[in-house]
């Protein structure tokens, strides 16, 4: 009786090693199909962070376009620019459609050197550096980010010498 139930554990046992061997070879090939594993890139809003990629990027698909945006500075550098607090994904492809790097892109509000004033529930946000000054904010009091907004734009227009209200610049 004994000698039975050894054989019906040493064959139970294998029947358990072969079922675990063919899990992990297809958890395996089911990683190595994928080519990449997602990662989290951090990024802050309204700055730029540069990714380098291993091998040549043919193709660029980006979640949400409205949280950041990419802009290719050649095959294997590209420059991710936050603009809007929140989460999207990035998939970069090669030639033959392989995924060359999949990841979570997070753009976050940079806290240094930032002041929020808050006027009831209505906010303002500043940039003190050392000084504060108006800064064009997601989030912001719609009042206060259409007229910090406009005084941007402004002040390019004036830089570029394209103000109809004169010739910029200080010419």
């Amino acid at each position: 009786m004994a000698g039975f139930t050894t054989r019906t554990s040493h064959s139970a046992w294998r029947t358990m090693l072969a079922l675990f061997a063919s899990a992990t070879v297809a958890a395996a090939l089911a990683f190595s199909a994928t080519g990449a594993k997602a990662e989290e890139l951090l990024v802050r809003y309204d700055q730029s962070q540069l990714l380098r990629v291993p091998r040549p990027v043919s193709e660029i698909i980006i979640g949400n376009p409205t949280i950041a945006d990419i802009t290719v500075q050649s095959q294997k550098l590209l420059v991710v620019t936050g603009k809007s607090f929140g989460t999207t994904n990035l998939i970069l492809l090669d030639n033959e459609k392989n995924v060359i790097q999949e990841a979570r892109v997070i753009v976050l509000r940079d806290q240094s050197k930032v002041v929020n004033l808050q006027r009831g529930a209505n906010r303002e946000s500043y940039a003190c550096s050392p000084r504060c000054n108006p800064t064009v904010t997601v989030g912001d009091h719609k009042e206060y980010f259409k007229t910090a907004a406009e005084n941007a734009e402004l002040k390019i227009k004036l830089s570029q010498g394209g103000s109809s209200g004169g010739q910029g610049g200080g010419q």
